[in-house]
């Protein structure tokens, strides 16, 4: 399982890398499916993974001039609070059992893997409406900044962020077309910095709060995510992410719908 653990690691950053997005979405149901660490400590590594691995990608973006930084100031400011605060004090402070009916108990880390699986569900949904259509952001489209929205929107991916350990790429990409509207490719090389920034920040709050951090095996595990991030922007150039997005999607519905069944009903 630990071998596959790492095959696992490798398709994340393979998927990042090539994607621009969506491979941080499959890192805690490695971790905790595969590895065997609970929900919430997971949460934390992949933080830490996703942070990592999508800073690489954004310095690879930075040199191909791909990121826009007023926008990434913008729209993190209130995103990099929300996660930071979130990690430190939200998640600590709930409860290890909700609550009790019918002599079923909802534990915490229950909780989280059936919200982590809604995620997960709005992201294959995201990405299979998106890779089937053929409209495309204009270059010379006059760049705006709707302020309210933009920090609204941070708060709200700031927050989830803090709670399930996903980078939020799929929110966060579109937000970035939508409310400020910037051409895809730019919103893609600004929402790995954004992702990457603020899943680290995020990361130190669950340091900060006393979470026990296995640092040989996230390093590993994060080395391992790092290389994949490396092979999947150099097949960006040979393969259309068109169809890999859509193909990726439907494997992500599949795994939140098995991640559904699991924890609600086996």
């Amino acid at each position: 399982m630990e071998i596959v653990s790492y095959l696992a690691a490798l398709v994340i950053g393979f998927t990042l890398g090539l994607l621009g997005g969506g491979g941080s979405i499959l890192t805690v149901p490695a971790l905790v499916y595969l590895v065997g660490i609970n929900p919430v400590l997971s949460t934390a590594y992949s933080l830490f993974v996703v942070g990592s691995a999508a800073l690489v990608g954004a310095f690879n973006n930075i040199r191909k001039g791909l990121v826009s930084v007023k926008t990434a100031i913008v729209f993190a400011i209130p995103s990099f609070i929300a996660v930071y605060l979130t990690r430190l004090y939200l998640v600590p402070a709930i409860p290890d059992q909700l609550f009790t009916i019918a002599g079923y108990t909802l534990t915490k880390d229950i909780a989280i893997m059936v919200f982590f699986a809604l995620i997960m569900f709005l992201a294959a949904i995201s990405m299979i409406r998106s890779s089937q259509k053929n409209k495309s952001v204009e270059e010379d489209t006059v760049q705006v900044f709707n302020y309210p929205l933009i920090i609204a929107d941070g708060l709200i991916v700031g927050t989830l962020t803090g709670i399930v350990g996903a980078g939020g790429g799929f929110l966060i990409i579109p937000a970035l077309v939508l409310l400020t509207r910037l051409p895809m490719k730019l919103a893609v090389g600004t929402s790995l910095l954004i992702i990457a920034i603020k899943s680290l920040i995020g990361f130190m709050g669950d340091v900060q709060a006393g979470q026990l951090i296995e640092w040989g095996f996230l390093l590993s595990f994060t080395g391992v995510t790092i290389v994949g991030i490396l092979l999947g922007s150099y097949a960006s150039n040979f393969v259309s992410g068109k169809q890999l997005k859509s193909s990726f999607g439907w494997f992500v519905l599949v795994m939140s719908v098995y991640i559904l069944v699991k924890e609600l009903l086996l």
